[in-house]
């Protein structure tokens, strides 16, 4: 029986260890969309590892990419692959495939989409080049919709998603900021400061979010170097460098093969864009540096819009404390003088024998008289005083 018992023990350890080595080895799996350039589809539900291994990247790239984890917007350029954080937008592109985080995601799902439909039209743009019926003109066509490289189009596709979908939250808070603004300035209550100030934290919040993705963009396009390295078709084995002959033989290769098979883009002597082959890369990442500076701008004067609500609504508050100020002197001051005047009478009900308590009875309205006018003189005297001075009056609109 002690031995049965030793072994069921055992068995039930044995399985709770492999319990938690199978949770370890699901936590570190990940479901991946692989999209190739020629237009395949598969999920993939592996490990970082195996992703490492077919993309070539470090840990580091793909701690990037974890939706647990909180990073900033980045876009990376590998020996092999483009690394890309943006936003809900998280994908390794290499020159032949995409692979995409989180394709189930309502944010995601666009980006799948047109990444499919523009793979099916270069697909369909091939079979047009192949097919010895077409018109020349079509597949003239054809032919320069697919100039562009895989990685190229990866690229593009995602930043016109992320850029779009900035910019649809930035329409989504001005369509909500200025109508709070409206009833703010019409009626100022606890309610409404509160959801203005909620709406300045979002405003605040999308405005970081975009700029992070704006100076991604503007970093790359500072740098020639960090472009070319984009170029990952150049780095292909067996992929060739714009011929010499194209520049009438004055500018050596701008490539140089490495031991692995890859190709490292190197500059020549004058430094032009052309010697990176960069141009068309720049125009895509100007066109949506431009887009996504044009909602920055949208967002920083809406950040501003409310900034001068606040200091008007302010500027309401300070007038209102001021009309308070002004009924609190008057107040004070009428105050003082009735004090003055109620302390005569203070004064004649003490019960103290003086000899002129008695036989003077006819001074007592003069008694009553005389003080009464001393504070009346009194209390008109400071009020013309604070008025000339500006003190009281000077905020009545």
């Amino acid at each position: 029986m002690v031995g049965a018992g030793v072994r069921l023990r055992r068995r039930v350890s044995g399985v709770g260890r492999d319990d938690e080595v199978g949770r370890k080895k699901g936590a570190g799996s990940r479901s991946w969309k692989l999209m190739k350039s020629t237009g395949e589809e598969m999920d993939l539900d592996v490990d970082k590892y195996a992703i490492m291994r077919r993309v070539k990247v470090h840990a580091r790239d793909l701690r990037i990419l974890d939706p647990l984890l909180s990073y900033p917007s980045a876009i990376l350029s590998r020996d092999r692959a483009i690394v890309l954080n943006l936003e809900h937008i998280k994908a390794i592109i290499t020159a032949e495939e995409v692979l995409l985080r989180d394709q189930l995601d309502d944010n995601v799902i666009p980006v799948v989409e047109e990444l499919r439909r523009r793979l099916k039209s270069i697909s369909t743009a091939h079979e047009g080049q192949g097919d010895e019926d077409s018109p020349l003109q079509e597949g003239e066509e054809m032919g320069d919709e697919d100039e562009s490289p895989f990685e190229f189009t990866a690229l593009e596709v995602a930043l016109e998603a992320i850029c779009s979908y900035l910019a649809a939250r930035g329409i989504e808070l001005e369509t909500a900021v200025f109508p709070a603004m409206e009833k703010l300035t019409s009626k100022v209550t606890s309610r409404k400061l509160d959801e203005v100030r909620k709406l300045k934290s979002q405003v605040a919040r999308l405005s970081a979010r975009v700029q992070k993705v704006r100076e991604e963009l503007k970093q790359l396009l500072n740098d020639d170097h960090d472009m070319a390295n984009l170029y990952l078709s150049k780095k292909l084995p067996g992929a060739s460098s714009p011929s010499p002959d194209n520049d009438g033989g004055n500018k050596s290769d701008t490539g140089s093969v490495s031991q692995g098979g890859d190709i490292h883009i190197v500059p020549t002597a004058d430094g032009s864009d052309d010697d990176f082959g960069v141009e068309e890369l720049e125009v895509i990442l100007e066109a949506y540096f431009t887009h996504i500076d044009g909602t920055l701008n949208k967002l920083t004067m809406l950040r501003d819009h409310i900034d001068n609500t606040e200091d008007y609504i302010k500027l309401q508050l300070d007038k209102h404390r001021n009309r308070l100020m002004e009924v609190e002197l008057f107040l004070s001051v009428t105050f003082i003088c009735l004090s003055i005047y109620s302390t005569v009478a203070q004064l004649f009900g003490m019960s103290i024998p003086y000899s002129w308590n008695f036989g003077y009875g006819y001074l007592f309205k003069w008694v009553v008289i005389i003080p009464g006018l001393f504070s009346s003189f009194l209390f008109i005297f400071v009020i013309s005083h604070a008025c000339r001075r500006g003190i009281i009056g000077s905020y009545n609109s």
